[in-house]
């Protein structure tokens, strides 16, 4: 019975380790994967800064779709979905209201296997690009679908910036610390000595005046969208026909910050009402405020002679769409260059009361502090009073 019972232990062992073995010899087998590759280099991207004078690029991202040989994919459609990071409630990002959304979602013909795209990185963190890939031609491949992760850190002037504030905090309430650690003689009927009371009301007007600036500013931020809703910044036309080509784009006029605006462009033959295939497109999403290109796309239309994308406008602002549409060698009709555009308003959104507050916390914490180690200085400097 030993034996037999021995002989049952070995033929489990060796039956686990085959299945692991298995498991661990199939995942090493090369796969069809997206490469990824970004322009400037990862470590010198930073998120868009407003506010500033110092000119802003967008981030090149290039999707490359590439079968188990590392060979491209040819006649490839490819989705994109561009997903910000998550919320933090204790360490918010200039945007926060464009946490934890979807940036950019698109569909586009890849006749190399290659996406290309422009795009404007709104605020810090691990950005999630989901991407699928099918073929164009039905059973030319077999479809998958990737994740990549795209890691943004935060610009390091912030860091300068806040260290200076916080000095200058710190200090303050290191002075108060001093002088209340430092109380005269309390006189009759009173609950504090006077310094004591004049700090205290001191940081009372500070925090009062604080927490008027930021809503203040929140304020001004919501309605900065409609300070520009009169735009009179020239475009072309939504829709242009040209030597037997009708182009004509369509979608969402009016886009909220945190949210998707549908956009779509279609192509058509005006004789026959059929849609055109492979017109080259130059697509840009253009921030009039500080006429600043937060979007661009170089591609071709669809099967269906269409290209739909669904983008966020981030700065709650007044956006211009526009589309170029240039013919290919061996396009029908052949055309010069169409451009058409649209006025896209955005509403800017205020943060949460509860994000307004987190700076002040900070703020009355880091003062807090000062007066702490203020306090405890001066309690340890000064010598104990003698019993008579």
């Amino acid at each position: 019975m030993k034996k037999y019972r021995l002989f049952g232990v070995i033929s489990a062992v060796c039956i686990t380790l085959s299945i692991l073995y298995s498991f661990v010899g199939s995942s090493q087998i090369p796969t069809s994967r997206v490469l990824l590759s970004t322009n400037p280099a990862l470590e010198r991207i930073l998120p868009f800064e407003a506010g500033t004078e110092k000119p802003q690029s967008p981030v090149t991202l290039t999707l490359q779709a590439v079968d188990a040989a590392g060979k491209p994919l040819e006649n490839a459609k490819i989705n994109l979905q561009i997903l910000t990071p998550p919320p933090n409630p204790w360490l918010t990002t200039d945007f926060p209201i464009v946490e934890g959304t979807k940036l950019l979602q698109m569909n586009a013909a890849a006749p190399d296997g290659k996406l290309e795209i422009q795009q404007i990185l709104p605020i810090r963190g691990n950005y999630q690009l989901r991407v699928n890939v099918s073929p164009l031609v039905a059973n030319a491949f077999a479809p998958y679908q990737q994740t990549l992760n795209l890691n943004v850190r935060e610009n390091p002037v912030k860091y300068k910036y806040f260290a200076v504030v916080a000095a200058i905090l710190l200090s303050l309430g290191l002075v108060g610390g001093w002088v209340i650690g430092g109380q005269e003689k309390l006189q009759e009927g009173e609950i504090a000595p006077q310094s004591v009371r004049l700090l205290l009301s001191a940081l009372t007007v500070v925090a009062i005046v604080t927490l008027l600036v930021i809503n203040i500013s929140a304020e001004v931020a919501e309605a900065h969208g409609s300070e520009h809703s009169n735009s009179t910044e020239a475009i072309a036309p939504s829709s242009q026909k040209s030597q037997g080509l009708e182009i004509s784009i369509e979608g969402d006029k009016n886009a909220t910050v945190g949210k998707l605006a549908n956009l779509a462009l279609q192509v058509k033959d005006t004789a026959t009402g059929q849609p055109i295939r492979d017109v080259a497109l130059q697509v840009k999403a253009i921030a009039l405020e500080d006429n600043l290109t937060v979007f661009a796309y170089k591609g071709v239309s669809d099967e269906q002679g269409k290209l739909t994308w669904l983008e966020q406008f981030f700065d709650g602002a007044p956006h211009k769409v526009e589309v170029e549409a240039t013919p290919n060698p061996g396009v029908n009709p052949q055309f010069p260059p169409v451009k058409v555009a649209q006025l896209v308003e955005v509403e800017a959104i205020a943060p949460p009361i509860y994000i307004r507050l987190i700076g002040l916390f900070y703020f009355t914490a880091i003062v807090g502090i000062g007066m702490a180690i203020g306090l405890l200085t001066q309690h340890r400097r000064t010598p104990p009073a003698r019993e008579n």
